[in-house]
């Protein structure tokens, strides 16, 4: 079943999905392929932008030891509940604004 208001075919809600597959990578994916759908661009960049900055967190946190391993773990374990709670929302076709991540998706999906 293929859905006029997405350039891939696919329906509104499994593109959004989709957007939170592998992170900030599937987000960057859809942003590309689905530039005219402000709702799947909003899934796309709120992807990129939490996801992203987890990876960044992690990244420079991670150099730390112990502390830094310990702070790590726990962006990681947030990561992940962030992931099926967005991929949930997105399946039932709810906009889950995460703090100034989903401000600044609905911000820029709205250009």
């Amino acid at each position: 079943m293929t859905n006029p208001n997405t350039q891939t075919g696919l329906q509104e809600n499994v593109a959004s999905i989709l957007c939170y597959v592998l992170g900030w990578v599937s987000g960057v994916v859809f942003l590309i392929l689905e530039p005219k759908n402000k709702n799947i661009k909003f899934h796309a960049l709120q992807s990129i932008f939490v996801f992203g900055a987890l990876s960044v967190v992690d990244m420079v946190i991670g150099w730390i030891p112990i502390l830094g391993w310990i702070i790590a773990a726990f962006t990681g374990i947030a990561g992940f509940i962030f992931w099926i709670v967005l991929m949930v929302s997105a399946a039932q076709g709810r906009k889950l604004k995460i703090w100034i991540a989903g401000n600044l998706a609905e911000k820029y999906a709205a250009q």
